[in-house]
């Protein structure tokens, strides 16, 4: 008597898990940020952009704290976060960058480094992990919204042409700490306050510039 397999949930199921809806919600803002990165709204790009790093960090925080998950919807989300932080970290900067350069094929190589060193960075953890419970090796990519975003508020300072270098630099500078043989911290605990703080923050003054 053949005792047939059980069969796997279905792919859409899993989108009701609210980790996984919370990692959407994100992508939501990424692709949002990429809209208005292609118009060259910039500050609405880094606005879309910080909420993407909010809810990068709201996903796994729910995910701790919800009790009953089973291990096929854990291990979806994993994946699910790891392929979104593709999007936001890797591919928003990319985009960010080659939009400012008025996509001059001058920033094609940077805007591959910065996508190529976040794959690599992202394979390595899959397969790695953490150092320890507290410890990367290199530079987490939800790190490089961070930095940009706050880069970009010295934007109008100087020359458009002066600030596409300096933001070129800075994309290529924060690619090598991606896959850069270093330890760096795991943000979490207070750091979460933080952040949310850094985000509501950084939104209202770029709110106010789009103003």
């Amino acid at each position: 008597m053949n005792v047939s397999s059980p069969q796997p949930p279905s792919i859409i199921s899993f989108t009701k898990d609210l980790p996984n809806i919370c990692s959407l919600i994100g992508l939501f803002c990424s692709i949002l940020a990429i809209y208005f990165a292609f118009l060259g709204i910039f500050p609405a790009a880094m606005i879309g952009m910080l909420w993407a790093v909010f809810f990068d960090w709201s996903d796994g925080i729910i995910a701790r704290r919800m009790k009953g998950r089973t291990k096929e919807q854990k291990l979806f989300g994993t994946q699910l976060d790891s392929l979104i932080d593709i999007v936001s970290f890797s591919i928003c900067p990319a985009v960010l960058l080659l939009s400012y350069g008025e996509f001059s094929p001058w920033f094609l190589p940077g805007a591959f480094i910065i996508v190529g060193t976040g794959v690599i960075r992202l394979s390595y953890f899959n397969v790695f992990g953490l150092v320890d419970k507290s410890t990367y090796m290199g530079l987490a990519l939800d790190n490089n919204i961070i930095i940009l975003a706050f880069a970009f508020l010295f934007d109008g300072l100087v020359s458009q042409t002066i600030f596409s270098v300096i933001i070129y630099i800075i994309v290529i500078s924060i690619a090598a700490l991606n896959v850069a043989p270093i330890k760096t911290p795991k943000l979490t605990g207070r750091w979460v306050y933080v952040l949310t703080a850094y985000v509501l923050g950084l939104t209202a003054i770029y709110g106010w510039m789009l103003w």
